[in-house]
């Protein structure tokens, strides 16, 4: 009796399936670090997601699959690569973010900081969950765009997709906390004129409020050195909350209405967040030359760029435009609650 099971492709064949949008995200992600280069204001992780959605939503040339022809076909001989892209570049790229933490730095803020900054991520990532489901974002996009905003952009809400098999709804929250964490750059140093924080506070308010680590780099620095350090130490600590933030988005997961059967055989912690943690356990050794730790957080960059080209190439801008107004008013809501609870930490810590 012949098996029903189905035989595994050949690697050749899934390489030859993939490789047109991979040389395309490669191609896209040269582009954003170029432009970068041109216009250094602008993050080149920004840049890779917008790319990637303007090249989801141009017009594709006749040159498509067998069998197909004109722009449905150009798109479809691209689009398994860049659906690979999102998904497995992304699990390497949070794998290698754990590198960047060292749990010393964390210890040196005392339990009283590290307590406020858990209570900012709690918050923000509560407030901006409510201000989703009050603005009526569909699916799991209210618990992708709280991660995001609460922890790490775009990295949190792959890791959340991916733990809760939710990859399809992540495209919308990414272009959210993009946009958000763009405008941060140039809003919170203007707020800060009137706030009149000093430069280790603003660079601590920075780090608890701005989503990715770029755009903390970005922001933090127009404050000078001390407010750059306070602010990645902070952010570090938030970065931290990926774990157990992910474990928990699994299990909810698991527990919804037919959430069991949709991730039977899913492991509760992915391979990934697993490897996250482990490069945090390992960066605190000590033992990585600095030259290792560069290599890594080139590389985690890159990785990074071409998983956010493949969740851009994700978005459809017609499908997108039709409920924009309620995604841009309940990015815009959460990134207000996100300021305040970062400003709150700010106090706590000060106090």
């Amino acid at each position: 009796m012949p098996s029903s099971i189905p035989a595994p492709a050949a690697p050749g064949r899934v390489l030859g399936r993939l490789l047109p949008g991979l040389a395309v995200a490669a191609a896209v992600v040269a582009a954003a670090f170029g432009l970068h280069a041109l216009l250094p204001g602008a993050p080149a992780l920004s840049l890779c997601v917008l790319l990637g959605v303007l090249a989801s939503n141009l017009p594709w040339g006749p040159a498509a699959a067998p069998g197909r022809t004109g722009a449905a076909g150009g798109k479809a001989l691209v689009s398994p690569g860049m659906a690979w892209a999102a998904r497995h570049l992304m699990r390497a790229g949070i794998v290698l973010l754990g590198l960047q933490l060292v749990l010393a730095d964390v210890a040196a803020l005392g339990a009283g900081g590290v307590a406020a900054i858990a209570v900012a991520v709690a918050v923000a990532f509560g407030g901006t969950w409510l201000a989703a489901k009050l603005f009526r974002l569909p699916g799991d996009q209210p618990v992708l765009l709280a991660a995001g905003f609460s922890i790490c952009g775009a990295s949190a809400i792959g890791a959340m997709a991916q733990a809760r098999g939710s990859q399809r709804d992540a495209p919308v929250p990414v272009a959210l906390v993009t946009l958000c964490g763009t405008l941060a750059i140039a809003a919170l140093p203007a707020a800060n004129v009137a706030l009149g924080l000093g430069a280790v506070d603003f660079g601590r308010w920075v780090g608890a409020s701005v989503h990715d680590v770029g755009q903390v780099v970005a922001t933090a620095q127009t404050a000078g050195a001390a407010a750059l350090a306070a602010a990645v130490v902070v952010k570090l600590v938030r970065v931290l909350a990926l774990a157990p933030v992910t474990l928990l988005g699994a299990l909810a997961a698991r527990r919804a209405p037919g959430g069991g059967a949709a991730r039977a055989g899913a492991p509760l912690v992915p391979l990934f967040v697993a490897g996250f943690a482990a490069m945090v356990a390992l960066r605190s050794t000590g033992l990585l030359p600095g030259a290792v730790l560069d290599a890594a957080a080139v590389a985690q960059h890159l990785l990074l760029a071409g998983a956010l080209v493949g969740l851009g190439f994700a978005i459809d801008l017609r499908a997108l435009f039709r409920t924009a107004w309620r995604a841009t008013a309940a990015a815009l809501t959460a990134w207000l609650v996100v300021a305040a609870a970062g400003l709150g930490a700010v106090a706590a810590m000060a106090a």
